[in-house]
């Protein structure tokens, strides 16, 4: 009965590690948030219009 037990609780544990994704953080800060807008207007990624109400929308979010 105890070798039974033993497998279950494995399997239980194995079952439970969960996926091979790597757990993301998603709470950033309004600081990094505006900064990493920064860098993408700065490289061109988002145009000015663009940056510009982002910008707006993270500070209107966060007030």
């Amino acid at each position: 009965m105890s070798k039974f037990w033993i497998i279950l609780s494995t399997v239980a544990f194995l079952s439970a590690c969960g996926s091979n994704e790597p757990a993301t953080v998603t709470d950033k800060t309004v600081g990094q948030e505006l900064i990493d807008l920064k860098k993408a207007f700065d490289t061109g990624t988002i145009s000015k219009d663009e940056y510009e109400d982002l910008r707006e929308a993270i500070l209107d979010k966060n007030s």
